[in-house]
């Protein structure tokens, strides 16, 4: 009896590796999963690099305007500059390992489960260290030192109800404003308590003043023209050099027991990419199993402070 004409679903082009095509789906799927799962990457500052281990971003300050008197030279004038080295991470991994034994009893697909655990992983940490990252900046000083620049700024004593929150966030608005921080792209990241407290203010979802929420569906949209965002990954801890994350040294450390939100425009924090999220998969015959480890080396810093408020309870 001749042996069966096998089409290898898995190869490209019915060549080379059995499995080529089923990794690719795989890694899409973990990118997918990322994508799906990520809020921050879109609200700021990113860029990629090739190689090295860091990335300077230019900062300058602004320039002012005089009448000229007829006949006086015009000599030009000074505006100052400074930059903002931000620092890779280590590798960021999300390991897992199936064995071929579990694999062949196995009657269900895990594939699917995998790949967004994994995607899920990678983004939930990213996340959790640009707000950390905004909510330090909302604590930093200016980096140009000239007088019309500014540093971060914190509201103080901000309580818990739906117009409480409101009302500091109008007042973010104004400092925001005052510091001439662009009205376009400003976000309230917070916790679900936050936000479904909010989504319950008969002020905030009023649309005779102005808002644009629904109290049916649980949701708001923006007050004081900032978007709000929910997210489980805002810290709530205190993060100490003893708690942060091997790999990070003490970039992202805080005490963030009292933070209820962080508003921020998207030129407050940047990141820099070395290398972007990735996939790799290996038979490993000597333990009878794949290995598969999604990845990513990013790292996260301070841009312009002024762009970052944070609302807190603590009253100093």
């Amino acid at each position: 009896m001749a042996d069966a004409i096998v089409s290898r679903l898995g190869q490209a082009n019915a060549a080379g590796d059995a499995k080529a095509l089923f990794l690719k789906v795989f890694a899409g799927e973990v990118l997918t999963s990322f994508e799906k799962k990520n809020v921050m990457m879109d609200k700021h500052q990113v860029r990629t690099i090739t190689n090295g281990k860091s990335a300077s971003f230019p900062v300058m300050g602004r320039t002012g305007a005089s009448y000229h008197t007829a006949g006086t030279e015009i000599l030009g004038g000074t505006l100052k500059h400074q930059e903002k080295v931000i620092t890779i991470d280590d590798l960021l991994i999300s390991p897992q390992f199936i064995a071929n034994i579990d694999e062949a009893m196995n009657h269900y697909d895990v594939r699917s489960t995998y790949s967004a655990e994994m995607g899920n992983a990678l983004s939930n940490q990213m996340d959790k260290h640009v707000l950390q990252t905004a909510i330090l900046a909302s604590r930093a000083t200016k980096t140009i030192d000239d007088a019309d620049q500014f540093g971060g700024t914190r509201i103080l004593g901000v309580g818990t109800t739906g117009d409480e929150l409101a009302e500091a966030m109008f007042a973010a608005a104004q400092v925001l404003d005052e510091k001439d921080v662009p009205e376009d792209d400003r976000y309230l990241f917070v916790k679900p308590a936050e936000f479904y407290a909010m989504a319950q203010s008969t002020k905030v979802l009023n649309r005779d003043w102005g808002g644009e929420g629904s109290y049916a569906g649980g949701n708001v949209i923006r007050v004081a023209g900032i978007t709000i965002i929910k997210t489980n990954n805002l810290p709530s801890a205190d993060v100490t050099t003893a708690t942060v994350e091997a790999g990070t040294g003490d970039k992202y450390i805080g005490d963030f027991t009292a933070t209820l939100g962080v508003i921020m425009h998207p030129s407050a924090v940047g990141t820099v990419k070395l290398l972007d999220l990735g996939m790799e998969s290996e038979y490993q015959l000597s333990r009878q199993g794949t290995l598969m480890v999604a990845k990513y080396a990013v790292g996260h810093g301070i841009l312009r402070p002024e762009a970052a408020v944070e609302l807190t309870s603590a009253t100093v």
